[in-house]
């Protein structure tokens, strides 16, 4: 399929995916949640939070106990990545027998503002480590080969992101530059685009966004896309706007957003995990020069930190 045809159909021209596993479940209903319709979202709870007795309910019965309609429950299923109801419900089925084994995942604690300091480190250790389980679920493993793949044989990689999404492009860029590869992280729209009108096929561009539609991290992937680069999104939305623009896909997940933690924040985790998967694939790939540059800039830096 060649990238105009997959620009005139969207996302739909990808192959789907294959259906989350049982595990993944929960993580993905609270990666979706804050972009589905009420209705959908209502679906979503409910299996989310029953999923035994949602797993013995037909179509119709789950329609009537979340107060919707059957094309609800299905479109609900389909967003969820399975491709109907029946799959659902065997998904759900799966994720009963996980918990009722006691490996149901924690309840999420909100942080207080009178909170004391010892109760907040263990909420936000408890936040941290169900977010790096729900991303390593929810993680398509076969984009992230794919991704490695491109990024391995580039001949130069763009990284786009902003705010606290900036902070992991520069993660990974100065992990892929310690490697012996040609990285660049772009913060500043403006140069991100004028960089990126420079790329084409062989070159890679990856943005890194969470809320999936981030203007100055999507109008340079774009750019870069119609320029012929393999297009790579790291993102909390794999229905959001820059996946329009993204030949490979990975989905991260998020803590509970709360006052004191906004999204923006509490992603962070989750994308830096992406990235050191990325980086240690590469780093898999490409052994042979990798190993000899990574020695080659600790022995650079190691007169720094001696004593």
């Amino acid at each position: 399929m060649t990238r105009e045809v997959k620009e005139s159909f969207g996302r739909g021209a990808r192959s789907a995916a294959a259906p989350p596993a049982p595990a993944a479940l929960a993580a993905k209903v609270r990666t979706l949640a804050p972009s589905m319709t009420r209705s959908m979202q209502r679906v979503a709870e409910a299996v989310a939070n029953d999923p035994a007795g949602c797993a013995a309910l037909t179509v119709t019965g789950l329609a009537e106990r979340t107060g919707t309609s059957e094309a609800t429950v299905v479109r609900t299923a389909r967003l969820l990545g399975y491709p109907g109801y029946r799959d659902l419900r065997l998904a759900l089925a799966g994720l009963a027998a996980q918990q009722q084994s006691g490996r149901a995942p924690a309840i999420t604690t909100d942080i207080a503002v009178d909170d004391p300091i010892a109760d907040v480190v263990a909420k936000l250790a408890h936040d941290e480590q169900q977010t790096l389980a729900d991303t390593a679920a929810g993680l398509d493993t076969a984009q992230l080969g794919a991704a490695v793949t491109a990024l391995a044989a580039a001949r130069r990689t763009d990284v786009y992101g902003v705010g606290a999404s900036g902070l992991v492009a520069q993660d990974l860029t100065q992990k892929l530059l310690r490697i012996g590869l040609i990285a660049h992280a772009h913060s500043d729209p403006h140069l991100a685009v004028t960089n990126a009108v420079q790329l084409r096929a062989g070159d890679v561009a990856l943005a890194i966004t969470h809320s999936g539609s981030t203007g100055d991290v999507i109008e340079p992937l774009r750019v870069a896309f119609e320029h012929g680069a393999t297009t790579v999104a790291i993102t909390g939305r794999p229905d959001g706007p820059v996946t329009q623009y993204a030949d490979h896909i990975l989905t991260t997940s998020t803590a509970r957003e709360s006052e004191l933690r906004p999204a923006a924040m509490s992603s962070r985790t989750s994308q830096l995990l992406v990235v050191d998967c990325l980086f240690v694939g590469v780093a898999q790939r490409t052994y042979e020069t990798a190993a000899p540059a990574l020695s080659a800039s600790y022995e650079a830096l190691a007169h720094r930190h001696r004593r």
